[in-house]
Protein backbone atom coordinates (compact mmCIF):
# COMPACT_ATOMS: atom_id res chain seq x y z
CA UNK A 1 0.00 0.00 0.00
CA UNK A 2 1.45 3.90 -0.91
CA UNK A 3 2.14 5.92 2.07
CA UNK A 4 0.99 10.21 1.72
CA UNK A 5 4.73 10.54 1.20
CA UNK A 6 5.55 7.97 -1.66
CA UNK A 7 2.38 9.31 -4.10
CA UNK A 8 2.35 12.65 -5.69
CA UNK A 9 0.83 15.60 -4.86
CA UNK A 10 -2.15 15.39 -7.47
CA UNK A 11 -2.05 11.72 -6.91
CA UNK A 12 -3.08 12.70 -3.11
CA UNK A 13 -5.84 15.18 -4.32
CA UNK A 14 -7.41 13.07 -6.10
CA UNK A 15 -7.74 10.41 -3.03
CA UNK A 16 -8.68 12.93 -0.98
CA UNK A 17 -11.72 13.82 -3.45
CA UNK A 18 -12.67 10.47 -4.53
CA UNK A 19 -11.34 7.57 -2.17
CA UNK A 20 -13.11 5.98 0.43
CA UNK A 21 -12.75 7.38 4.16
CA UNK A 22 -12.51 5.39 7.39
CA UNK A 23 -11.68 7.12 10.37
CA UNK A 24 -8.51 6.26 12.48
CA UNK A 25 -9.79 8.38 15.46
CA UNK A 26 -10.80 11.71 17.42
CA UNK A 27 -8.56 14.51 17.76
CA UNK A 28 -9.46 15.02 21.68
CA UNK A 29 -7.10 18.02 21.69
CA UNK A 30 -9.59 20.03 19.24
CA UNK A 31 -12.31 22.34 20.45
CA UNK A 32 -14.64 21.14 17.59
CA UNK A 33 -15.17 17.18 16.61
CA UNK A 34 -11.73 15.97 14.18
CA UNK A 35 -10.87 12.87 13.32
CA UNK A 36 -7.98 11.38 11.92
CA UNK A 37 -8.79 9.30 8.93
CA UNK A 38 -7.45 7.60 6.26
CA UNK A 39 -8.58 8.43 2.70
CA UNK A 40 -8.06 5.03 -0.01
CA UNK A 41 -8.27 4.96 -3.24
CA UNK A 42 -7.16 1.85 -5.28
CA UNK A 43 -3.83 0.65 -4.02
CA UNK A 44 -3.16 4.42 -2.22
CA UNK A 45 -4.08 5.73 1.29
CA UNK A 46 -3.28 9.68 2.52
CA UNK A 47 -4.21 10.54 6.05
CA UNK A 48 -6.57 13.82 6.32
CA UNK A 49 -7.93 15.29 8.90
CA UNK A 50 -11.93 15.56 9.19
CA UNK A 51 -14.03 18.12 10.47
CA UNK A 52 -17.74 17.29 9.86
CA UNK A 53 -20.05 20.34 10.21
CA UNK A 54 -22.33 19.00 12.68
CA UNK A 55 -19.22 18.64 15.50
CA UNK A 56 -18.73 22.68 14.87
CA UNK A 57 -18.98 23.84 18.05
CA UNK A 58 -21.57 27.33 18.44
CA UNK A 59 -19.79 30.40 18.71
CA UNK A 60 -21.24 34.09 19.82
CA UNK A 61 -19.55 35.94 16.87
CA UNK A 62 -19.37 33.58 13.80
CA UNK A 63 -22.54 32.14 12.40
CA UNK A 64 -23.36 27.93 12.73
CA UNK A 65 -22.43 26.23 10.45
CA UNK A 66 -19.55 27.74 8.73
CA UNK A 67 -15.92 26.84 9.68
CA UNK A 68 -15.45 24.44 7.24
CA UNK A 69 -15.98 26.59 4.51
CA UNK A 70 -13.60 29.20 6.29
CA UNK A 71 -10.90 26.58 6.24
CA UNK A 72 -11.61 26.13 2.69
CA UNK A 73 -11.50 29.92 2.12
CA UNK A 74 -8.01 30.44 3.87
CA UNK A 75 -6.83 27.31 1.49
CA UNK A 76 -8.22 29.31 -1.61
CA UNK A 77 -6.41 32.65 -0.05
CA UNK A 78 -2.95 30.51 0.16
CA UNK A 79 -3.47 28.84 -3.28
CA UNK A 80 -3.68 31.85 -5.10
CA UNK A 81 -1.08 34.01 -2.90
CA UNK A 82 1.76 31.03 -4.46
CA UNK A 83 2.59 30.10 -0.82
CA UNK A 84 0.68 27.14 0.24
CA UNK A 85 1.09 27.76 3.66
CA UNK A 86 -2.33 25.70 3.89
CA UNK A 87 -2.61 22.04 3.56
CA UNK A 88 -4.92 20.90 0.61
CA UNK A 89 -8.43 21.31 1.66
CA UNK A 90 -12.05 20.48 0.61
CA UNK A 91 -15.60 20.02 1.71
CA UNK A 92 -16.72 16.56 0.85
CA UNK A 93 -19.19 14.25 2.64
CA UNK A 94 -17.61 11.86 4.83
CA UNK A 95 -18.90 9.42 7.75
CA UNK A 96 -20.60 12.40 9.88
CA UNK A 97 -22.06 14.21 6.96
CA UNK A 98 -20.07 17.06 4.96
CA UNK A 99 -17.26 18.26 6.09
CA UNK A 100 -13.71 19.93 5.79
CA UNK A 101 -11.02 17.38 4.58
CA UNK A 102 -7.59 18.70 4.94
CA UNK A 103 -4.18 16.56 4.12
CA UNK A 104 -2.44 15.25 6.76
CA UNK A 105 0.77 17.23 7.59
CA UNK A 106 3.77 14.49 7.78
CA UNK A 107 6.32 15.84 10.23
CA UNK A 108 9.15 14.30 11.68
CA UNK A 109 8.84 13.73 14.59
CA UNK A 110 5.45 10.96 13.09
CA UNK A 111 8.02 8.05 11.95
CA UNK A 112 10.34 7.38 14.61
CA UNK A 113 12.31 5.34 11.27
CA UNK A 114 12.89 8.54 9.61
CA UNK A 115 15.47 11.05 9.96
CA UNK A 116 16.66 8.87 12.65
CA UNK A 117 19.94 10.59 14.18
CA UNK A 118 20.87 13.07 16.79
CA UNK A 119 17.96 14.43 18.58
CA UNK A 120 17.32 17.97 17.47
CA UNK A 121 17.45 19.90 21.24
CA UNK A 122 16.48 23.47 20.12
CA UNK A 123 13.61 25.58 20.33
CA UNK A 124 10.65 25.05 18.13
CA UNK A 125 9.26 27.59 15.30
CA UNK A 126 7.68 28.83 18.10
CA UNK A 127 8.14 27.67 21.95
CA UNK A 128 8.25 29.12 25.57
CA UNK A 129 11.69 29.45 27.18
CA UNK A 130 13.15 30.66 30.18
CA UNK A 131 12.86 34.07 30.51
CA UNK A 132 16.18 36.03 29.24
CA UNK A 133 17.39 33.12 27.56
CA UNK A 134 16.35 33.98 24.02
CA UNK A 135 18.52 32.06 20.90
CA UNK A 136 20.10 33.93 17.90
CA UNK A 137 17.80 33.65 15.12
CA UNK A 138 14.35 34.70 17.76
CA UNK A 139 12.41 36.92 18.09
CA UNK A 140 10.99 37.24 21.89
CA UNK A 141 6.83 38.06 21.75
CA UNK A 142 5.91 38.66 25.61
CA UNK A 143 6.61 37.70 29.06
CA UNK A 144 4.29 35.41 31.11
CA UNK A 145 4.88 32.63 33.75
CA UNK A 146 3.98 29.04 33.02
CA UNK A 147 2.17 26.26 35.13
CA UNK A 148 4.74 25.99 37.63
CA UNK A 149 4.84 30.20 38.10
CA UNK A 150 8.04 30.34 36.34
CA UNK A 151 9.18 33.59 34.41
CA UNK A 152 9.32 32.28 30.66
CA UNK A 153 9.60 34.20 27.16
CA UNK A 154 7.32 32.99 24.39
CA UNK A 155 9.25 33.43 20.98
CA UNK A 156 9.43 32.73 17.68
CA UNK A 157 12.09 32.30 15.20
CA UNK A 158 12.97 34.55 12.70
CA UNK A 159 12.29 32.26 10.11
CA UNK A 160 11.16 33.43 5.99
CA UNK A 161 8.04 30.86 6.49
CA UNK A 162 6.71 31.96 9.37
CA UNK A 163 7.25 35.46 8.31
CA UNK A 164 4.92 34.53 5.45
CA UNK A 165 2.26 32.79 7.74
CA UNK A 166 2.32 35.89 10.08
CA UNK A 167 1.62 38.20 6.41
CA UNK A 168 -1.03 35.48 5.61
CA UNK A 169 -3.21 35.91 9.05
CA UNK A 170 -3.19 39.31 8.68
CA UNK A 171 -4.72 38.82 5.13
CA UNK A 172 -7.06 36.45 6.31
CA UNK A 173 -8.09 38.10 9.55
CA UNK A 174 -7.01 35.46 11.41
CA UNK A 175 -8.74 34.96 15.30
CA UNK A 176 -6.57 31.93 16.55
CA UNK A 177 -3.03 31.70 15.33
CA UNK A 178 -1.68 29.29 18.43
CA UNK A 179 1.74 27.50 18.42
CA UNK A 180 -0.19 24.11 18.09
CA UNK A 181 -1.44 25.42 14.56
CA UNK A 182 1.86 25.96 13.34
CA UNK A 183 3.07 22.80 11.69
CA UNK A 184 7.04 22.11 10.47
CA UNK A 185 6.40 19.17 8.23
CA UNK A 186 9.08 16.50 6.80
CA UNK A 187 8.93 18.14 3.24
CA UNK A 188 10.69 21.17 5.07
CA UNK A 189 7.80 23.33 4.42
CA UNK A 190 6.18 25.20 7.27
CA UNK A 191 2.59 24.92 7.46
CA UNK A 192 -0.70 26.33 9.22
CA UNK A 193 -3.44 24.43 9.96
CA UNK A 194 -7.30 25.27 12.12
CA UNK A 195 -8.23 28.42 9.95
CA UNK A 196 -12.08 28.07 11.10
CA UNK A 197 -12.87 31.12 12.78
CA UNK A 198 -10.96 33.39 10.17
CA UNK A 199 -12.03 35.58 7.13
CA UNK A 200 -14.24 37.87 9.47
CA UNK A 201 -15.62 41.39 8.92
CA UNK A 202 -14.74 42.71 12.19
CA UNK A 203 -10.74 42.78 13.00
CA UNK A 204 -10.24 39.69 15.07
CA UNK A 205 -6.77 39.58 14.37
CA UNK A 206 -5.34 37.06 17.26
CA UNK A 207 -1.62 35.47 16.90
CA UNK A 208 1.28 34.07 18.68
CA UNK A 209 3.22 35.47 16.09
CA UNK A 210 4.01 39.08 17.01
CA UNK A 211 7.66 39.13 16.16
CA UNK A 212 7.66 41.11 13.25
CA UNK A 213 5.03 43.82 14.74
CA UNK A 214 5.57 47.23 12.93
CA UNK A 215 8.45 46.35 10.45
CA UNK A 216 7.99 46.42 7.01
CA UNK A 217 6.69 43.79 4.61
CA UNK A 218 8.98 42.72 1.74
CA UNK A 219 8.89 43.42 -1.84
CA UNK A 220 8.53 40.23 -2.95
CA UNK A 221 5.39 38.95 -0.68
CA UNK A 222 3.46 42.54 -1.49
CA UNK A 223 4.42 41.20 -4.99
CA UNK A 224 1.56 38.05 -4.15
CA UNK A 225 -0.62 40.24 -2.09
CA UNK A 226 -0.95 42.17 -5.54
CA UNK A 227 -1.81 38.78 -7.06
CA UNK A 228 -4.06 37.98 -4.58
CA UNK A 229 -5.72 41.17 -4.95
CA UNK A 230 -6.31 40.56 -8.58
CA UNK A 231 -7.16 37.20 -8.03
CA UNK A 232 -10.14 38.15 -5.92
CA UNK A 233 -11.26 40.15 -9.30
CA UNK A 234 -10.64 37.42 -11.23
CA UNK A 235 -13.22 34.97 -10.31
CA UNK A 236 -11.23 34.39 -6.90
CA UNK A 237 -14.41 36.47 -5.23
CA UNK A 238 -16.86 34.09 -6.78
CA UNK A 239 -15.18 30.97 -5.64
CA UNK A 240 -14.74 32.32 -1.85
CA UNK A 241 -18.83 33.91 -1.98
CA UNK A 242 -19.59 29.81 -2.16
CA UNK A 243 -18.53 29.17 1.20
CA UNK A 244 -18.32 33.15 3.05
CA UNK A 245 -20.28 36.03 2.75
CA UNK A 246 -19.73 38.80 -0.14
CA UNK A 247 -19.28 41.40 2.65
CA UNK A 248 -16.20 39.18 4.21
CA UNK A 249 -14.78 38.83 0.59
CA UNK A 250 -14.87 42.38 0.21
CA UNK A 251 -13.13 42.61 3.88
CA UNK A 252 -10.39 40.72 2.87
CA UNK A 253 -9.64 42.99 -0.43
CA UNK A 254 -10.21 45.66 1.73
CA UNK A 255 -7.32 44.12 3.91
CA UNK A 256 -4.94 43.11 0.74
CA UNK A 257 -5.15 46.82 -0.43
CA UNK A 258 -4.70 48.08 3.14
CA UNK A 259 -1.55 46.35 3.52
CA UNK A 260 -0.65 47.02 -0.23
CA UNK A 261 -0.56 50.85 0.83
CA UNK A 262 0.26 50.84 3.93
CA UNK A 263 3.12 47.85 3.71
CA UNK A 264 3.96 47.72 7.35
CA UNK A 265 3.20 44.71 9.94
CA UNK A 266 0.10 45.76 12.69
CA UNK A 267 0.81 45.68 16.39
CA UNK A 268 -1.01 44.08 19.28
CA UNK A 269 -3.40 46.02 20.86
CA UNK A 270 -6.51 45.41 23.16
CA UNK A 271 -8.36 44.47 20.08
CA UNK A 272 -5.81 41.93 18.89
CA UNK A 273 -4.37 40.26 22.02
CA UNK A 274 -2.17 37.11 21.78
CA UNK A 275 -3.88 33.77 22.46
CA UNK A 276 -3.23 32.03 25.73
CA UNK A 277 -2.36 29.38 26.43
CA UNK A 278 -0.15 29.92 23.72
CA UNK A 279 -0.12 26.07 22.24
Amino acid sequence: MTTPSESGAADAETVLRRGDLTVIGRIRSASNATFLCEATLGDTTVHCVYKPVAGEAPLWDFPDGTLAGRELGAYLVSAALGWNVVPYTIIRDGPAGPGMLQRWVDQPGDDPAVGAGPLDTGPDLIDLLPAGRVPGGFLAVLQAYDYAGDEVTLVHADDERLRRVAVFDVLINNADRKGGHVLSGRDGRVYGVDHGVSLHVEDKLRTVLWGWAGKPVDDHLLGDVAALRDALDDGLDDQLCGHITAGEVAALRSRAVALLRNPVMPTPDRRRPIPWPAF
